[in-house]
């Protein structure tokens, strides 16, 4: 019996990748464990093995196509003794994810006849019927149901791409797009619609497209920039933001880094190994501040998990060191140089760089003074760390020179208040000015 080889969910959150190459063609013999395609994430190239045994016989999905959903069946296995000519190849991939979504959806399908002319449509058209075959439950994400309640939509109406028909933040964003899964309220009453009708257009920026642009060339969105700017956009929509900023006075940490890189042997501790260890050491101290947010509760994580955001060709990775409070720094420095050399090729597993409590970004190395980085949601904060440079300080009344080190906390205020960041910024400014604290 044919086989369908589906699209892999390469973690728990992915919904969809780019199919970005296959290694075999159409007839080749293939065995369980070959890896036969590339699948490209939005932070990684990730190799399919093979699961069963046969020949290709066909390929549904090509190499280079964006946004296939998980599940969907991009190629068929034949067994022994099949052929392509005798298997009815549609029959065997449209049935596969079939048994996922089909019976609920299936009682309440004649009333939903209409929206699904087209013949590719059967595994998103029945979505919508499914509020009805359960009743008043709708089977969507958390964001997606605020994005859908911010925007006037009804889920009841919207197609689900998510694993088993669940509404994702993309469904709602396309209902946003196309005009689709208005609420009755917003047809009956135009002149009340103008108002809300705002809320959706902070998702969709305006046209690039203006008069008396000079010559351009378009480089093509890839699936990482895409995903980058989606996450990016919810942090600043949804996370409430603000700032807190403390000055580092570094020169005591620069010469413990100096007697520590000295009895090294050909190894080197950085800065920013320094600062990832004193983070991991004041969140201990504060654990308040190691958080994130749902809608039920606010999540304090027992272990402090630190994502280090790595700029690599084409955008950002943000690898975690996990269990940073309980490693030296010798330690997180080996096992940064290790997450950051592989995320510039491609190399991360996802669990590499998924799941972490609390980021750090760092522009020091390019001489950037101070910034205020975006909140890598769901986390509730990110620290912000800039350069050091010489500046007057005041020191027993009097003018001196001091290495300074600007930090800027962004806080999600739903889940950290201004006392907690407050209080996180001075155990961290404590352990970087006395750093000899942070190695007992």
């Amino acid at each position: 019996m044919a086989i369908p080889v589906l699209m892999p969910a390469l973690s728990p959150t992915m919904t969809e990748g780019k199919l970005a190459s296959w290694l075999v063609a159409e007839g080749d013999t293939i065995s369980a464990g070959d890896v036969i395609a590339e699948i490209e994430t939005d932070k990684a190239t990730m190799e399919v093995e093979a699961v069963d045994e046969g020949v290709l016989g066909k390929i549904i999905v090509a190499a280079g196509t964006d946004n296939v959903a998980v599940n969907r069946p991009i190629a068929v296995i034949l067994e022994e003794g099949e052929d392509a000519g005798s298997v009815d190849i549609n029959a065997v991939a449209g049935g596969a994810p079939a048994p996922k979504t089909a019976p609920e959806p299936a009682k309440a399908e004649p009333a939903k006849a209409e929206p699904g002319p087209a013949p590719a449509a059967p595994a998103a058209a029945p979505a919508p019927a499914a509020p009805a075959a359960s009743g008043d439950r709708v089977f969507a994400s958390p964001l997606a149901r605020r994005m859908a309640e911010q925007a006037g939509l009804d889920l009841g109406q919207i197609s689900g791409t998510g694993p088993n028909g669940r509404i994702v933040k993309h469904d709602v964003e396309q209902a946003i797009a196309g005009g689709t899964g208005k609420a009755a309220p917003a047809a009956t009453q135009a002149p009340a619609a103008a108002a809300p009708a705002a809320a959706p257009s902070l998702g969709t920026p305006p046209s690039a497209d203006v008069p008396g642009l000079p010559e351009f060339e378009e480089i093509p969105n890839t699936s990482m920039r895409k995903v980058i700017a989606k996450r990016l956009t919810e942090s600043k929509q949804f996370a409430p933001h603000f700032y807190l900023t403390v000055d580092c006075e570094i020169d005591a940490l620069l010469e413990v880094r100096k007697q520590l890189n000295g009895k090294l042997d050909g190894e080197k501790v950085s800065v920013n190994d320094l600062v990832i260890k004193a983070s991991a050491q004041a969140l201990k101290k504060v654990p308040a501040a190691n958080a994130s947010w749902t809608d039920e509760a606010i999540r304090v994580f027992k272990s402090v998990d630190i994502s280090v955001a790595v700029a690599i060709e084409g955008g950002l990775i943000t690898p975690v060191i996990k269990g940073a409070q309980n490693k030296g720094v010798l330690d997180i420095s080996r096992e940064m140089k290790d997450l950051a050399g592989r995320a510039r090729e491609g190399k991360l597993m996802p669990e590499e760089f998924q799941g972490g409590t609390f980021s750090i970004s760092n522009l020091g190395m390019f001489g950037i003074k101070d910034f205020a980085a975006v909140i890598n949601p769901p986390q509730g904060a990110i620290l912000a760390v800039g350069a050091g440079e010489q500046r007057p300080v005041v020191k027993d009344g009097a003018l001196a020179v001091a290495t300074v080190m600007s930090c800027t906390l962004s806080v999600d205020h739903r889940v950290v208040d201004g006392a907690v960041g407050a209080e996180f910024l001075a155990a961290f400014k404590k352990l970087i000015e006395d750093p000899l604290t942070m190695l007992l």
